[in-house]
């Protein structure tokens, strides 16, 4: 037990947005979210990676270089930037395609990876639209069109919770953001110990019905929502099981 290898996470944070022509505002409070990020997921038994402010290039290239990684039972990485559907912006405005970070640790690029649960969390406007409320601040470029081409690239065992719904826009102020304020939560509590999906669950129901935007708008809402091929039951961040023994 010794030797066992460790789960890995990564955590790519753009907050500041300053080589941007497209005049992306600064996002300060995910900056200050991305540290207890960081606690909560070296107490769930993960190896933790944590940048900021990557350009597309580098972005791509860590996601490579986790093909090549030795990986415990679980893969976990959190996205937090500017987006719209299908994509978030890289610290230059510049747009990456989900598509592109799913295909790089599919099973015919990333062998170490092949059967291992991989989760995604991705805190990131898809649309301009929202529900009456406030507009703090979004993490939205300009509005493109609806695009599910993503959905059709995530690879098997893998699990993807965005946010809010397509064409929507997430909600993030000066401390923190919506929807990763909910998964701390939960990883800094029993909650930790669910299963995926009713975590998952959890996250949605703690978002929709017990947080909400402020401001001149208050009241403005947000409805996470999460994609999953996994085959199997899979506890990512109990202390108490790993795999389901079920298959």
């Amino acid at each position: 037990m010794a030797n066992q290898k460790k789960n890995r996470a990564l955590l790519i944070v753009n907050y500041d947005f300053y080589r941007s022509q497209e005049k992306l505002t600064p996002r300060p409070g995910a900056k200050k979210e991305a540290k207890r990020l960081f606690k909560a997921l070296s107490e769930c038994n993960y190896t933790v990676q944590l940048h900021y402010d990557l350009t597309a290039e580098e972005i791509q290239e860590l996601y490579e270089k986790e093909c090549d990684a030795d990986h415990g039972d679980y893969f976990v990485s959190i996205l937090s930037s500017h987006g719209e559907e299908g994509v978030i912006f890289d610290c230059e405005g510049r747009p990456v395609q989900l598509t592109q970070i799913f295909h790089a640790l599919s099973p015919p690029r990333s062998h170490k990876l092949s059967g291992k649960p991989k989760i995604f969390f991705i805190q990131a406007c898809r649309g301009e639209k929202i529900d009456p409320g406030v507009w703090l601040q979004t993490d939205s470029g300009e509005p493109q069109t609806a695009c599910f081409s993503h959905y059709l690239s995530i690879p098997e065992d893998t699990a993807v919770m965005f946010a809010c719904s397509p064409g929507y826009a997430a909600f993030i102020n000066q401390w923190e953001s919506m929807f990763l304020k909910a998964l701390l939560e939960l990883l800094e509590g029993e909650h930790r110990q669910l299963e995926l999906s009713r975590l998952m669950t959890r996250i949605n129901r703690r978002v929709a019905l017990h947080l909400e935007a402020k401001g001149k708008h208050s009241g403005g809402k947000e409805m996470p929502c999460f994609v999953t091929n996994m085959v199997k039951e899979v506890y990512p961040f109990s202390s108490q099981r790993s795999l389901s023994p079920r298959q």
